[in-house]
């Protein structure tokens, strides 16, 4: 069936703006996967976070913890007083010592390697099942745990799909996810992924962006407004 015109012509812009941007800021580094239960817990631990605080809190949880198993044993509880600097810590122990049960139960031992053998559909539907488990979550296991070509949409890339009108002033983040689904150039997703969450910190900022240093600014829907109003409210010189 062949792409519908809006799509058609937003996945030639998604292209353009990777492009862009892998020649503005540069080709990411790709490291090693890391393993996906990592993943998931160090992303539940970002919910509602900075990245610093995130950090610390997945760091201090793997020091008191050699392994997951152990960390299971332990209980909510202690998975609590470990993550506590993250923010959030009884909601997310509540998750994680949830997650770690449910894979204890399920498949005895406590590691979701598997999931990089499934294919894409099958493992995120296996990783939405875990009570708190969105959209983010799931595609930041994939790509950084499997190496999968999908595409996760965190607070920067919305910010910056609005404004460049991909998608709606008014969607949320898992309708976000989907459009993206569609729209992400493929083989590209990583490089993207990394780069737009980049130019949101940089020049796209949520307070005063840097809109005249943005490599995107003649393909922003914002920018273009931006310069409509600006010209508007600019008095007009008369001439004798």
């Amino acid at each position: 069936m062949p792409l519908a015109p809006a799509l058609k012509e937003k996945k030639r812009i998604c292209r353009t703006i990777e492009r862009l941007l892998r020649k503005n800021i540069g080709q990411p580094r790709r490291y090693p996967h890391k393993d996906p239960l990592d993943v998931l817990i160090q992303t539940i631990l970002s919910q509602n976070t900075s990245d610093k605080n995130s950090h610390r809190a997945f760091l201090t949880l793997k020091r008191r913890f050699k392994t997951w198993e152990s960390a299971r044993k332990a209980g909510a509880a202690v998975i609590e007083d470990a993550i506590r600097i993250g923010g959030l810590a009884h909601t997310k122990a509540a998750r994680i010592q949830d997650i770690l049960s449910t894979i204890h139960s399920e498949w005895g031992e406590i590691s979701l390697r598997f999931l990089c053998g499934m294919n894409t559909e099958k493992a995120a539907a296996l990783l939405g099942a875990f009570h708190g488990v969105g959209l983010k979550t799931i595609n930041c296991v994939l790509l950084f745990g499997c190496g999968q070509d999908v595409f996760p949409v965190d607070t920067h890339i919305l910010r910056v799909s609005k404004r460049l009108g991909l998608i709606g002033e008014a969607e949320s983040s898992g309708r976000a996810h989907r459009e993206w689904a569609q729209m992400a150039p493929r083989g590209r997703c990583y490089s993207l992924h990394i780069n737009l969450i980049e130019h949101g910190r940089r020049v796209c900022r949520a307070r005063n962006p840097r809109c005249p240093s943005c490599c995107l600014a003649d393909l922003c829907a914002y920018y273009q407004r931006k310069a409509v109003t600006n010209a508007s409210l600019t008095p007009s010189v008369q001439q004798n």
